[in-house]
Formats: C-alpha cells, structure tokens, sequence
C-alpha cells in the first residue's frame, strides 16, 4: 500500500473510533435491526431451498453465509463515502450493512433462487448486479442483490436493505482465494498474476457451464 493511502486510511480509522464512541448506542440498533434482517432473509431462503427439493428432487442451494458489518466498518464507510453518521442516512447510503451469501450448486440454480426470492410478496428488489454475464475486470463472478425486507418490531415494520450475493461453488472458491491473495499483498498484484487470475476465472465458468449440461443431460434420463 502506498505512503499516502496508508496515511488516509489512518486518518479514517482514527475518525471512525471517535465517531463510535459518540454514537455506540444508535449503532448498537442498526445492528440489532439489520441482524433481524438476516434472519429474516436466510429463513426465506431455507423455505425456499426445502421447498424445491420436495418438488425437484434437487437442492438448489449448497450452504448459505452471512455477515453483519461491525460498528467500526459502518463508520469507516460513512466517512469515506462523506455521509453524515445519522441512522437514517446510513440506512439511505450504505446498503451492505447486512450481507447474505447464498453458495449455489450450478449457474442455473443462482438464477432460480433469485427470482423465488424476489418473487415473494413483501420483498422488493432495489437494485441488481449480475457480474455472471458481465464478470469484473479481475474475473469476479457473483449475483449481487439489494433487497428491502420488511422486519417487525415493537412500534411497527420497518423497512431495511439487505443485500444478497449468489454465486456457484466453483465461483466463491475462486473469489474467495483471489481475496485472501490480494489481502496478502495488500492489493498490490502484478500485472502477470492478474492475467493468471483472470485465466482461472475463464477456466472457472468453463467447468460451471460443463457441469451445469451434466446436470441437464443427467436429469432428462431420469425423466
């Protein structure tokens, strides 16, 4: 990491500390809330998943992860982004908060859970980013999602955003070595590993796409 990127970074890791401490309360909330959130989201998905296997025979989800941004990280963003600290404008701006990461047995799979899900009443569908037909210059694969989701509370429901990742196994075995290389390096990667990194990628949908026709081809027997 660079002399100047390292000294900006400090200064937004010192700035978020302060900010926490005046602030520990509301962001305590947010958490719970958002925490509901996940749950709220991830038994969907399990409905959802049980419920195709009864009818096909067939999982479409091979495990799901979540992970809920920590008080610091909230800040850090905030302040990168130059966002007031408000619940409400942290609510308005930053939409990852809440993270839901559903690991799929093949491409089609993706696709399917993300129109059952979507597809469900009280879910609406904010905003979409399909990185499996346009991938990342790095060769980042992933349906990304951003949902709102009603959670019930004392006073009421309130609305809050969740956002939602699919991807095949071969895809998250591929994002998450190619994280851990860049976090090592600390996102200083030469040009020769990128273009290494970018074949796998290639490789990777070209073994998802092989499976995905076995899978088919597989099935239409059965019938």
């Amino acid at each position: 990491m660079k002399t100047s990127q390292k000294i900006k970074q400090n200064v937004v890791n010192n700035l978020a500390k302060t900010t926490l401490y005046e602030n520990v309360t509301e962001l305590l909330r947010m958490q719970q809330i958002y925490e509901a959130g996940i749950k709220e989201v991830r038994t969907k998905l399990e409905i959802l998943d049980a419920e195709f296997k009864v009818k096909h025979d067939h999982n479409p989800i091979h495990h799901i992860e979540s992970r809920l941004k920590s008080p610091e990280s909230i800040l850090k963003k905030a302040i990168s982004k130059d966002i007031p600290v408000t619940e409400r404008s942290l609510e308005e701006n930053i939409h990852d908060i809440a993270g839901i990461r559903v690991i799929c047995n093949y491409v089609d799979d993706v696709y399917k859970v993300a129109q059952l899900l979507t597809n469900q009443d009280d879910i609406q569908l904010i905003e979409m980013k399909d990185y499996i037909q346009n991938p990342k210059e790095s060769g980042y694969m992933s349906l990304h999602l951003v949902l709102e989701v009603p959670i019930f509370l004392s006073e009421g429901p309130k609305p809050i955003h969740v956002e939602v990742q699919l991807r095949t196994i071969a895809m998250d075995f591929w994002a998450s070595l190619e994280h851990k290389l860049k976090y090592k390096t600390d996102n200083n990667v030469s040009d020769d590993v990128k273009k290494e990194l970018q074949e796998c990628a290639k490789s990777i949908a070209e073994i998802d796409l092989k499976m995905q026709n076995i899978h088919n081809r597989l099935n239409k027997e059965r019938v």
